[in-house]
């Protein structure tokens, strides 16, 4: 099963790993929702509603359109990944992304914040890609990734809410991380072992705050 795969995919280049299956949060009628986000024309979207008085867990849902999903059927991006699939495989993504970040920190007891779900997701959107298509084509490097995900990818307000500077914010440092980590693939032949994959996992382990501080730094270097 496709979501399934995805979280494998993250949660093995990061070394991470959750309790739960992703499918036993996955909602697909936009009915089943809280009234508040019913009316939300997003194709992916993740519920989160903070405990009780009292409670000590939140509520999560991962919302994906049907739609989406047969689409991804039809056109597995886990066996091709192309142009005609790839904005339908990073909404997945994204709230698996989403789902895992917010399972693993809850974990260990760690708030996470819009901006660091964001910014970690457009991580790992490039990451799992580039995973994905080295896998998918051995001998070429997916020189263009970056450029199509950072450059030619659009926020759009009716899905933003008013919270288009958090989005764009993601997006920057996500993209400035990724280009510091496209330089290293290059370097060491696009090979997946080694240095590269031990900065991932060092990254995915930081806080929002080190994750920012450790972007700005490199970018210095």
């Amino acid at each position: 099963m496709i979501l399934t795969q995805l979280q494998q995919l993250i949660g093995g280049i990061y070394d991470v790993s959750v309790a739960h299956d992703v499918y036993d949060f996955l909602v697909t009628d936009r009915g089943r929702l809280p009234a508040a986000v019913r009316a939300r024309t997003s194709e992916e979207d993740l519920i989160v509603a903070q405990p009780a008085a009292g409670g000590e867990e939140a509520a999560v849902s991962l919302y994906l359109d049907p739609g989406l999903l047969q689409r991804l059927q039809r056109e597995n991006p886990m066996v091709r990944l192309h142009e005609g699939n790839v904005a339908d495989y990073w909404k997945a993504l994204e709230g698996v992304s989403h789902f895992l970040y917010l399972a693993w920190n809850a974990g260990h007891d760690r708030a996470v914040s819009i901006l660091e779900l964001e910014m970690q997701a457009e991580v790992d959107k490039y990451v799992a890609s580039y995973w994905l298509l080295r896998r998918q084509l051995p001998g070429r490097f997916p020189a263009e990734l970056r450029r199509i995900l950072f450059e030619r990818t659009r926020i759009d307000p009716r899905l933003a809410e008013g919270r288009e500077d958090l989005y764009r914010e993601a997006s920057r440092y996500a993209e400035k991380f990724c280009r510091r980590l496209e330089q290293s693939l290059r370097r060491c032949g696009g090979g997946p072992e080694g240095d590269v994959l031990s900065e991932l996992r060092r990254f995915y382990r930081l806080t929002n705050a080190r994750k920012v501080a450790h972007i700005d730094r490199s970018a210095r270097a």
